[in-house]
C-alpha cells in the first residue's frame, strides 16, 4: 500500500474532535469532583460517596490515558507526514499504523470510561426508592403496551 502525505493528514480533524470530546469529559468529571467534595464536608451519604469516589478516581486515570494517547497518535501522525516528506516509506508506513493503533487504543479507554460513567449514575441513583432499572427489551415492552 502506498500512502500521500495527505493520509495521516486526514487523522488530524478526527483527532481533534475526539480530544475535543475528551476535554469535555474532564471539566464535567472536574465538576463533579467539586460538588461530591461539598456534599462529603457536609457529611451527606458517605457510603455512596465513597463508592463514587473510588469511580470518579479511576476514570480520572482511563480520561488522562484516553488524552495522552490522543496526543500521542497527533504526534505520531505528524512524524508520519515528515517521514512521507524526506521520502522513507518504510518507516512511514510503521508510524502511520502506529498513529491508528494508539487511536484505536484511545477510543477503547473511552468505552470502557464511558461504561463507568454509567455506573456512577447508577450508583447515584441507587439511594432513589421505587425506581427500577428495566432491561432494554422490558422498557420497550412498557413504551409499546401503553401505546
Amino acid at each position: 500500500m502506498d500512502i500521500s502525505i495527505n493520509t495521516p493528514a486526514l487523522l488530524f480533524p478526527a483527532i481533534s474532535l475526539i480530544m475535543l470530546a475528551y476535554t469535555n469529559r474532564f471539566l464535567a468529571l472536574s465538576n463533579r469532583v467539586r460538588s461530591l467534595h461539598d456534599k462529603y464536608a457536609n457529611h451527606e451519604n458517605k457510603h455512596i460517596i465513597y463508592g463514587q469516589i473510588k469511580n470518579i478516581r479511576y476514570r480520572l486515570k482511563l480520561i488522562k490515558n484516553m488524552q495522552s494517547l490522543g496526543v500521542v497518535t497527533f504526534l505520531s501522525c505528524i512524524f508520519c507526514m515528515y517521514l512521507i516528506y524526506i521520502e522513507s516509506m518504510f518507516l512511514a508506513h510503521f508510524t502511520f499504523a502506529f498513529s491508528l493503533i494508539t487511536f484505536a487504543a484511545s477510543l477503547l479507554l473511552s468505552l470502557l470510561e464511558i461504561n463507568l460513567s454509567t455506573k456512577a449514575l447508577e450508583l447515584e441513583l441507587s439511594d432513589m426508592e421505587g425506581l427500577e432499572d428495566p432491561s432494554v427489551i422490558e422498557y420497550l415492552k412498557k413504551k409499546f403496551d401503553r401505546e
